[in-house]
């Protein structure tokens, strides 16, 4: 059976009040919200939390590169949810003051975009300071770029990478978040469809630890080397040395690299296993480009609208996946072939037809439950359930899928038997309301009234995959594929 299967008694119910996507942060006074698209609403996690989800720190869990010399280190962790999650863990003379790091972090969890690494959370307990941040399964900008095993980056993927990172920045500068810390290579990192996303831990303001600049100092911007400050220009300073690693292949010092530019011979900045992938004008623009970002004088740079305008039309095959480009392998899911249309809809992502099946099936799954009500029909709290799932079914009908949660959430409570249909549909307004965690516990808690109802399992299914969990997401599959099976058999006996 799937994983979840066992875990379904322990699920705290969906309507406590700690699982509300929309909060306030105590430190910052400022409201936090769900990004969608899976993405949990920021929090603080307890140390005890990240301490089992990294298995108490373990040395086997580090994920940062060896490259990256600021004292803290970066753990994969895996929530009791079954998210997997980055969890950098800071020196303890970092951030002395607890409540300036949450302040600052919660700052940051508010900046959201497709284009960065989102940051979900952050705890501060005793001498401790830790971040924690989406998942990125497939390595950084450094590892593909200057330490590959199968194939170089092809020119079309560094040109991605080039247009993505300046989306990021243009986001970042529309948030007033204009100062990034050290953008490199390693603050670049891939996602599970082999998009790059830029780090958010580079939005934070860790100077205290005295290395702003992990790099070597030839990649530091002038003005930090001479003032010891950064400011938004020297983002763009840095984004000029990453180009320059996007074009050459390798880390060559901008100093070096403008003197080639300057002597015209541009063809020695490129990397020569791109030879035959680009024309010679895009590769021009794009070593110019990286001149302009790394003029001495601050004022000289270009800002980050001037990045996008000038990388956007450069791409050439926008209609190709990253993780083709970059020949990456994405898990599939192999359908079991025996499954109802709300398997194969659920199995397909097909959201539209997931909803229709919903609501051709009503409560019909649930046998005796639509007598019983009519039979109490004359009390007033039976009347009051009756009005509020009503007005449920119609906001789910309608797509109304706030409206829709907010009923059923009522009728939850209201309800002296636990109805899986209702948890089924909220669960299923919950995913489109891009809260794919509590949609899974939903379908959870529709398993715990009907242990063996295949829309429960198919359900879970979609929410796993909406989580990027395709291996359970199969699972669950399965299962409710077993249980359909059995369902059949049980029939024609």
């Amino acid at each position: 059976m799937g994983c979840f299967q066992s875990k379904t008694s322990n699920v705290q119910s969906p309507d406590d009040e700690s699982l509300a996507a929309d909060k306030l942060d105590p430190q910052s006074n400022a409201e936090v919200v769900d990004a969608g698209d899976g993405v949990p609403a920021f929090k603080e996690f307890g140390l005890a939390e990240l301490k089992a989800a990294t298995k108490g720190f373990s040395s086997d869990l580090i994920v940062s590169e060896s490259g990256e010399k600021a004292p803290n280190v970066v753990y994969k962790g895996k929530l009791d949810g079954g998210r997997f999650v980055a969890v950098k863990r800071f020196s303890r003379q970092s951030w002395p003051d607890a409540q300036q790091f949450v302040a600052e972090a919660a700052g940051v969890g508010k900046v959201r975009h497709r284009r960065l690494v989102n940051m979900i959370g952050c705890c501060a307990e005793g001498d401790e300071r830790l971040l924690v941040a989406e998942y990125m399964p497939n390595d950084t900008l450094s590892k593909h770029l200057f330490h590959w095993d199968k194939q170089p980056l092809p020119w079309e993927m560094r040109v991605r990478v080039a247009y993505y990172i300046a989306q990021a920045l243009d986001h970042c500068n529309s948030e007033n978040r204009r100062i990034y810390h050290d953008l490199n290579a390693y603050r670049v990192l891939f996602d599970e469809d082999g998009d790059p996303r830029l780090s958010s831990f580079g939005l934070m303001k860790n100077s205290r630890d005295g290395k702003s600049y992990s790099t070597n100092l030839a990649y530091t911007p002038p003005e930090f080397l001479r003032t010891g400050r950064v400011i938004p220009e020297s983002v763009i300073y840095s984004y000029g040395t990453v180009l320059l690693d996007l074009l050459s292949g390798k880390h060559i010092p901008p100093s070096h690299a403008l003197d080639l530019i300057r002597g015209k011979n541009m063809l020695l900045v490129m990397d020569s296993s791109l030879e035959g992938q680009y024309a010679n004008e895009d590769a021009t623009k794009l070593v110019e480009l990286a001149s302009k970002c790394l003029q001495f004088e601050a004022r000289d740079r270009p800002n980050s609208k001037f990045l996008l305008s000038a990388v956007a039309p450069l791409q050439t095959q926008k209609e190709v996946a990253s993780h083709v480009l970059m020949g990456l392998s994405k898990t599939t899911v192999v359908v079991p072939t025996l499954l109802s249309p709300l398997g194969k809809a659920c199995a397909r992502m097909d959201l539209t037809a997931v909803h229709d099946i919903l609501l051709k099936t009503g409560y019909k799954d649930e046998e005796g439950a639509e007598n019983e009500l009519s039979f109490q029909e004359w009390t007033q709290q039976v009347q009051e359930m009756l009005n509020t799932k009503k007005f449920g079914d119609i906001a789910f009908r309608d797509k109304d899928f706030k409206v829709a949660i907010d009923y059923y959430s009522k009728l939850v409570v209201l309800m002296s038997v636990p109805s899986a249909t209702v948890f089924a549909r909220r669960g299923f307004s919950y995913l489109m309301n891009g809260q794919p965690e509590l949609a899974l516990r939903d379908a959870m808690q529709a398993q715990v009234c009907m242990p063996e109802w295949p829309t429960a399992f198919y359900l879970q299914a979609l929410a796993l995959s909406k989580l990027g969990m395709e291996t359970d997401a199969q699972d669950m599959l399965n299962d409710g594929a077993a249980f359909e099976a059995k369902k059949q058999n049980s029939w024609r006996g």
